[in-house]
């Protein structure tokens, strides 16, 4: 067994299945795999994401699922034309867009919250 060229599975948690579909398939555009009474899954470039149907769910303060993306300004677009409203954290400061850059330069970092409270994120990456 070699945990290194194993297939991965990301798992976050949703006790709102309807909207997390919304979410998830409406204002993010992922195509829904299967849909049964344990979880949401979705393929995401090889990765199984499975939103892990729960009763209760108290989401991380910290991202959880990150996409690098080539081009942020792009992202940013097609989110916000989708309806994906952008997360501000206090003493980061973010642009006016939500966008953070790293000291050194080499990431830009746009978050946002999926229904559950999940904090996920668009990267793009020198």
């Amino acid at each position: 067994m070699d945990l290194k060229t194993a297939k991965p599975t990301i798992f976050l948690a949703t006790s709102d299945a309807e909207s997390a579909r919304n979410f998830y398939e409406g204002k993010l555009g992922l195509s829904l795999t299967s849909d049964d009474a344990f979880a949401l899954v979705y393929q995401l470039t090889g990765t199984e994401l499975r939103l892990s149907k729960v009763p209760n769910h108290t989401p991380l303060p910290f991202t959880v699922l990150d996409w690098q993306v080539p081009d942020i300004m792009a992202a940013h677009g097609t989110l916000s034309e989708r309806g994906v409203e952008f997360a501000i954290f206090e003493g980061m400061g973010q642009d006016d867009n939500g966008i953070w850059a790293s000291p050194d330069g080499g990431a830009r970092i746009l978050w946002f919250k999926d229904p559950d409270g999940n904090v996920l994120s668009v990267s793009e990456r020198s």
